[in-house]
């Protein structure tokens, strides 16, 4: 396989892929902008506000877009490699199915890298800032489920958090420390807690009281330093969804849940979907590379864009309905992140052997 050819192929399928890859962003982010706007008012929230919220969301559209636009851009540009015989040339001049493969391979490593990069790099950061944004335009806390805030079990504690500030500082907390036969020691109650970035956060204004057998004994306290695995780092799991998570973070938070005998299952599903989620990209390949010896009397470029729509729609619904089946059935979560795309890469061996018999 020559330089000459694999950058040719690389720059028509580069070339696909970004447009498709811009039109899909700029379809969502129109979308994602009319989600936005009925929120227009809250707190003082502006359509200015609005489209900056839009814009630090794009680099996590980019991600879970990525294969979908690698998928579809692969599928016009060996289409419009087969619309002008080039690929017929090319098996003409020597090249096997392996050739082709190999060549699609190392273009599809750049993809997994940049996929990779933008999800570990880029979208995470840029996913928190955008939460952050928001909270703060609508001057709004991280919302909780329960009306009562946020329960965390660490060790012999629970806390409950009344209120979680954009800025990860706490306000109206409760401490409730047990002993080892599960009796209630104390309970200290602060209207606010600051982390001092070493291990400890700092309340402020505690009100605590200490049981002992028959009688309690109550202080107030204008400060108290508290050491916690509740680090600014966990709370941050509130306001960003895992999948959109940093793989360091992930873990982290997947072993405080198991140090405290909680569920782990739907983080540990996310982590290995963001450990596999890149290589999808050449499953995507893998499915457009069949397309690629269809002549044109069955199906022209535009039947195989739709095809690959739909083959990319299907790709992503059926991701998300095996982390819910994961989730559900008790599954090992690699096998929940792994069967999509092991699923898609069986397809395309068969479209590959039915292609090549007929």
């Amino acid at each position: 396989m020559s330089v000459v050819l694999l950058r040719y192929i690389a720059r028509e399928i580069f070339g696909s892929t970004l447009l498709v890859l811009v039109a899909f962003l700029g379809l969502f982010a129109f979308f994602d902008l009319i989600n936005e706007l009925e929120d227009i008012g809250k707190g003082g929230y502006t359509l200015y506000q609005a489209v900056i919220y839009v814009v630090l969301t794009l680099p996590a559209r980019v991600y879970e877009l990525m294969p979908i636009a690698v998928l579809i851009g692969s599928l016009y540009a060996l289409a419009t490699l087969a619309r002008h015989s080039e690929i017929t040339v090319m098996r003409a001049s020597g090249m096997s199915n392996g050739a082709l493969m190999r060549t699609l391979g190392l273009i599809g490593v750049v993809f997994v890298a940049l996929v990779f990069l933008i999800g570990e790099y880029v979208a995470p950061p840029a996913e928190s800032a955008a939460e952050e944004w928001k909270l703060n335009a609508t001057k709004a806390t991280v919302s909780q489920q329960l009306r009562s805030g946020l329960w965390v079990k660490d060790g012999r504690q629970v806390i409950n958090v009344r209120t979680l500030m954009p800025d990860r500082t706490l306000r109206n907390a409760r401490i409730y420390t047990f002993d080892e036969n599960y009796a209630l020691v104390s309970i200290a109650e602060a209207s606010q807690g600051v982390f001092d970035g070493q291990g400890e956060w700092k309340l402020l204004e505690v009100a605590r009281t200490r049981f002992h057998g028959d009688r309690t004994e109550v202080e107030h306290l204008p400060e108290i330093a508290w050491k916690s695995e509740l680090t600014p780092e966990v709370l941050g799991v509130l306001m960003v969804s895992p999948e959109h998570m940093q793989l360091g973070r992930l873990w982290t938070y997947i072993k405080h849940l198991r140090d405290n005998g909680q569920n782990s299952d739907r983080f540990e599903i996310a982590l290995w979907k963001k450990i596999i989620y890149p290589f999808a990209v050449l499953v995507m390949m893998a499915l457009a590379m069949p397309f690629g010896f269809i002549h044109d009397r069955m199906g022209g470029a535009s039947a195989r864009i739709f095809m690959g729509v739909m083959l990319g729609v299907g790709f992503h619904l059926l991701n998300g309905l095996f982390s819910n089946l994961g989730m559900i059935n008790a599954w090992p979560p690699v096998m929940a992140a792994l069967t999509p795309s092991l699923i898609f890469l069986a397809a395309a061996a068969w479209l590959m052997h039915y292609v090549e018999r007929r």
